[in-house]
């Protein structure tokens, strides 16, 4: 019988999937509320069909998605021990640690400012910018009622303060997905994500800081939702420092660059014992607390305000369960676009518009920016445009830390401030401000993209890669597409 060799798409052939994708993710999931993951399987299965017609087999599709899937393991892996954390740090008492805390430094001249910082610290030790916003953020909201101040200039500051943990905490499952997709080192990723989300945060701060003084909020009084927070959180945990542990391993862990998955389990292993021997919990309620998240109802017959027990029921291995089914999803059909060779046709026509390193980080801006607005999914936004660029970064010379930082820049952080994706309406819902009255003040939101293509165009903040580590990247690329290529000769 004679073997028929799989031939390259055109970019017309090369585009249906992306299209597809596109108007079925577009229409389905945000005009008709469709959960994302069929819409996905889908747009995998006229990938496929793609793949068929180019004289690939049902085996090689197969293979390409398999390889797709265990590149992403490691990353995948990580994202489940953010859940376990979460738990666990819960039950442990550090995050109503810090909660606490957070809440006790409000000032009333500085309600804004505060906002931001406070809103931010916690998504960084919590990993989950809807958990902040909806908790720390919803405290906030009433803090600004009591005092009678601007709610949309409140609002913002919380989403921005949000989603500035939201990027750069390791526990947060998008900034685990872009370093995942990039191939990149967890900590390597968020350090390069300092370059413009810091300065992004220092303008928010310095906005934030200016309106709050020029109004007079002085004499205003802190209101009965945070004390009744505070005073909530105070009946129910023993706070003292040793809570801190868990959170000094994880920064250890980052700074010295040790292997993610066991410095989680380490602080989580912490984080245990802390809720056995300072807490008081049994150990049936912690082990659940690491596999479906810490609930209030491990308290016994305490009585538990509703306000904290959506401050607290979180976490949990289960909780990530959803992300993982997205993210398999997903790489499903990056997997068989990538059998196809339709990413490296788009690329190549796309790239003969980028004459420089600049007009490269607005290609991928305009990239994650038009995902993230037809798609209306975060995950989804980070994996397809990272999947098709990642190695034009690299024949550039440019290192794919780049690349993973700029589509966060355009897709993470700038979902929020879009009135029909998923984020924008809980952001308004959860804050009672709509997502455009809030939007001129969330600046870290927007400013991000302007940060990047400023350091794009003078070079600022761009790591490059050595002649060397140009050679080993092109090669493991090439090692990952030979598998696919045999498969499909035959």
């Amino acid at each position: 019988m004679e073997t028929i060799k799989p031939r390259i798409p055109t970019l017309t052939e090369s585009l249906l999937p992306i299209i597809a994708m596109v108007l079925l993710l577009g229409v389905g999931y945000a005009a008709f509320d469709l959960p994302p993951e069929p819409l996905m399987v889908l747009s995998t299965v006229i990938a496929a069909l793609l793949v068929k017609r180019l004289g690939h087999d049902y085996g090689a599709i197969l293979n390409a998605i398999s390889q797709k899937i265990a590149k992403t393991m490691p990353a995948l892996l990580i994202l489940i021990s953010v859940g376990l954390l979460i738990g666990t740090w819960m039950a442990g008492g550090t995050i109503p640690l810090m909660i606490y805390y957070g809440l006790k430094l409000i000032n009333p001249a500085m309600l804004y400012v505060t906002a931001l910082l406070v809103t931010a610290v916690v998504s960084v030790c919590t990993g989950t910018s809807w958990g902040s916003a909806g908790t720390i953020g919803v405290a906030f909201m009433g803090v600004a009622i009591g005092m009678e101040a601007n709610l949309a200039a409140t609002a913002g500051a919380v989403v921005a303060g949000a989603y500035f943990g939201d990027k750069l905490s390791p526990l947060s499952g998008d900034t685990n997905l872009a370093a995942m997709a990039a191939q990149v080192d967890l900590y390597e990723h968020i350090a390069h994500l300092l370059y413009t989300t810091l300065p992004s945060l220092i303008l928010s701060a310095v906005v934030m800081l200016c309106y709050g003084l020029s109004v007079d909020l002085a004499g205003a009084a802190i209101t009965d939702k945070v004390t009744l927070i505070t005073d909530g959180l105070q009946g129910i945990y023993h706070f003292n420092w040793l809570l801190l542990l868990p959170i000094a391993i994880v920064l250890y862990g980052s700074a010295s660059k040790k292997p993610t998955i066991p410095v989680m389990l380490v602080s989580a292993l912490c984080a245990m014992l802390n809720a056995a021997f300072i807490q008081g919990f049994a150990l049936h309620d912690i082990v659940k607390s690491a596999v479906d998240g810490f609930n209030v109802s491990m308290l016994g017959d305490t009585p538990v305000n509703p306000l904290l027990s959506n401050l607290l029921n979180r976490g949990g291995m289960n909780s990530m369960m959803g992300t993982l089914l997205i993210c398999f999803c997903a790489l499903s059909f990056a997997g068989t676009l990538a059998l196809s060779g339709a990413l490296e046709v788009i690329v190549h026509n796309l790239l003969k518009l980028v004459h420089s390193t600049g007009t490269l980080i607005v290609a991928t801006l305009t990239c994650g920016l038009t995902m993230i607005g037809v798609t209306c999914n975060g995950q989804i936004s980070i994996l397809i445009p990272i999947e098709m660029l990642r190695s034009a970064y690299i024949e550039r010379g440019l290192h794919p830390k780049n690349l993973s930082r700029t589509v966060e820049d355009s897709a993470t952080i700038f979902e929020p401030i879009l009135p029909w994706t998923a984020a924008g309406a809980y952001m308004a819902g959860t804050l009672g401000v709509a997502t455009l009255a809030y939007l001129p003040w969330a600046v870290l939101c927007w400013s991000g993209i302007f940060f990047a293509m400023l350091w794009g165009f003078t070079g600022f903040g761009i790591a490059r890669l050595t002649p060397e580590q140009q050679r080993q990247l092109a090669e493991q690329a090439a090692d990952d597409a030979a598998p696919l290529n045999e498969k499909a000769a035959h």
